[in-house]
């Protein structure tokens, strides 16, 4: 499993639901139904996409940013879980573990602190901290989910092995189902660790059915490959060519062992004494990369084989195609060293593996364009090559990061610039009138408004809520009551303040009935005049606090821009060193692997140089008899 599908399985099973001892989680497996939730903190849903992203670095400043400031309260432990994954990924273990243990230890059930501990030793185990791993796997209490009990079996199997502890680690892995997919791995590793115990038949046994067991897949394929290729070396140490080839007959032509399988194959053939059939093996195995160890040695054992067939001829022109061979190749490795040593070589590898950002989860896929890379490839595949790559990646990147951060401080800057300039050109604005004495009188207003609602509703006065037509209407009958006084006395006078006196009742009787809604209406409005007036009031407070205090908030960011730009000024020139020594710790690793590839020509230019000379030695001293040559 790869760091960024052991992770997400890690959530996949639930462990962030169980943390937070609810039925909430965003990514969950209860059987193999999934469980889905709903983001209810905006801010853990943004750490969420640009983890799904794979932008790994980013979800993890979105998560402590969110957590700084109080925004994923609703998915707290949730953000720590995930927090605790991605500096994992940085291993940042001491960090992570103490993450894990809080949680766990918070509020989770048992079986999900197991399944905590489990992927807590298998990330440290890959690693290489194997104390730490045993450690975690101590703390596992009780049984695993079916697919993690075998993961578990052969973690902790390979964990007693690179102690050294083989026996024990037989017992380990016996314990597994040798049915089942990852039971064939454990069944390799125990037949290992039989045979390195020292129970070479019964590991043997589980080796050989292994070897001819049918697979479906080109990675169970490269097992059974593997198998048959360890079976066929136990077999040449204790000189038995004959079961060897048997054995390494089995190893395909086509695969990632064929190399090693052809070479030992033709040996086993010259323990046999039968040189002509060590050819075979050997003229297939030369026409090959040279940049392989077995190609090299085949190189050598071709002649050798001739030799001892007694074509001296032959065996002293392969001889010498097997020197130049070898000179060729050493200067190729030379070539290649000065291309370290330039710096191409991180250079191109950096370039043509671009990645948005840094972290476990990435890995080399293209080798870099140069002379002689199939001889780097060798050095790139190397776990530790691979790690301290990962590590200078991941300083370039918090270099680039530092620089990107520098560049946006002057961008604040400007900001903060602009904003001061338009806080000094408003504020005059602000400051203009006396506003806060038209707004006392607004207040003042309002209580009488209010004072003289009240009055009217206790009297109760309906003129009081009487509109512009209504209180026209009442002025036109008061003019009209004037009129009639000072008119006669006569029919026609009685009629008309007959009609007026009905008019008057039926305005009257209107506003009366209107009243009620009325007072409520006019409540409600003095109530809003209220609430206006009063947050009137607050802005004007705040447009006056703002005038002292706007200044030192301008101030206080200033100096906050100046204490991260001075942050990130030490910083920055140690991360460059760091880079700096990184890279040349890498090159001397590459440099070293290549060095060793160059003694081992050296070696075989040597043993080609020294069978030439006994072969042309024998040829001027025949009655010595026959010296095998080296090898």
């Amino acid at each position: 499993m790869t760091g960024l599908r052991l992770w997400r399985g890690l959530l996949e099973h639930g462990l962030a639901l169980a943390l937070v001892a609810v039925a909430l989680a965003p990514i969950a497996r209860a059987a193999d139904t999934p469980v889905r939730h709903p983001i209810l903190d905006p801010a853990y849903g943004v750490g969420l996409y640009e983890f799904y992203q794979e932008r790994y670095f980013s979800s993890l400043t979105e998560l402590m940013v969110s957590q700084h400031f109080g925004r994923v309260s609703h998915h707290a432990d949730e953000a720590e879980v995930l927090r605790g994954g991605l500096l994992l990924s940085y291993g940042l273990h001491k960090e992570a573990s103490a993450i894990f243990e809080r949680l766990i230890e918070k509020n989770a059930s048992p079986a999900i602190r197991n399944r905590a501990w489990f992927y807590l030793a298998k990330i440290r185990y890959q690693r290489g901290m194997l104390a730490e791993s045993e450690d975690a796997i101590h703390r596992i209490q009780g049984p695993l989910p079916e697919e993690l009990e075998e993961e578990l079996v052969l973690l902790h199997g390979n964990l007693l092995m690179a102690r050294g502890d083989y026996a024990r680690a037989a017992v380990v892995l016996q314990q597994i189902d040798p049915k089942s997919d990852p039971g064939r791995y454990v069944r390799f590793n125990l037949g290992v660790a039989l045979i390195k115990s020292g129970a070479t038949a019964k590991g043997g046994e589980i080796l050989d059915e292994i070897g001819v067991t049918p697979a479906s897949t080109e990675e169970l394929r490269s097992l059974r490959d593997k198998a048959n290729l360890a079976l066929g070396f136990a077999a040449l140490q204790n000189q038995d060519a004959e079961t060897a080839r048997q054995y390494l007959e089995r190893v395909r032509l086509d695969g990632m062992l064929a190399n090693k399988a052809l070479l030992a194959y033709g040996w086993a053939a010259d323990e046999l004494q039968k040189p002509k059939e060590a050819l075979v093996p050997w003229m297939e195995l030369a026409k090959r990369d040279a940049s392989d160890a077995a190609v090299l040695e085949a190189k050598l054992a071709i002649p050798y084989a001739m030799a001892q067939l007694g074509a001296n001829g032959q065996s002293l022109e392969n001889y010498g195609k097997a020197i130049a061979s070898f000179e060729q190749e050493g200067a190729s490795l030379d070539e290649a060293i000065a291309a370290i040593r330039s710096g191409r070589f991180l250079d191109e590898l950096v370039a043509r593996n671009p990645g948005q950002q840094m972290g476990w989860f990435w890995n080399i896929e293209h080798l870099p364009s140069l002379p002689h890379a199939a001889y780097l490839a060798q050095v790139m595949a190397r776990h530790g090559f691979q790690e301290a790559f990962k590590n200078y990646r991941d300083l370039l990147f918090l270099a680039q990061n530092l620089r990107d951060w520098k560049e946006s401080l002057g961008i604040l800057d400007e900001m903060l610039d602009n904003k001061r300039k338009a806080f000094a050109e408003r504020l005059p604005q602000a400051q203009a009138g006396d506003r806060k004495t038209d707004i006392a009188a607004l207040l003042a207003r309002r209580e009488n408004l209010s004072q003289e609602l009240q009055d009217a509703q206790a009297k109760p006065d309906v003129l009081a809520f009487a509109d512009a037509r209504e209180r026209g209407l009442e002025a036109r009958i008061d003019r009209a009551r004037d009129i009639l006084a000072r008119t006669p006395a006569s029919p026609e006078a009685d009629e008309a303040a007959d009609r007026l006196r009905r008019v008057a009742g039926a305005l009257q009787w209107q506003l009366s009935q209107e009243f009620a809604s009325r007072v409520w209406d006019a409540k409600k409005s003095m109530r809003q005049l209220g609430e206006a007036l009063d947050g009137a009031r607050a802005q004007e407070d705040e447009v006056g606090r703002a005038q002292v205090e706007e200044p030192r908030h301008f101030d206080d960011f200033a100096a906050r821009i100046a204490a991260l730009r001075q942050r990130i000024d030490a910083t920055a020139p140690h991360v460059d060193e760091l880079a700096a020594l990184q890279r040349v710790a890498i090159e001397d690793m590459a440099v070293a692997e290549l060095d060793e590839q160059k003694e081992r020509l050296r070696m075989y230019a040597n043993q080609a140089r020294f069978a030439v000379a006994q072969i042309y030695d024998r040829s001027s001293n025949p009655q010595e008899g026959t010296h095998a040559p080296a090898q």
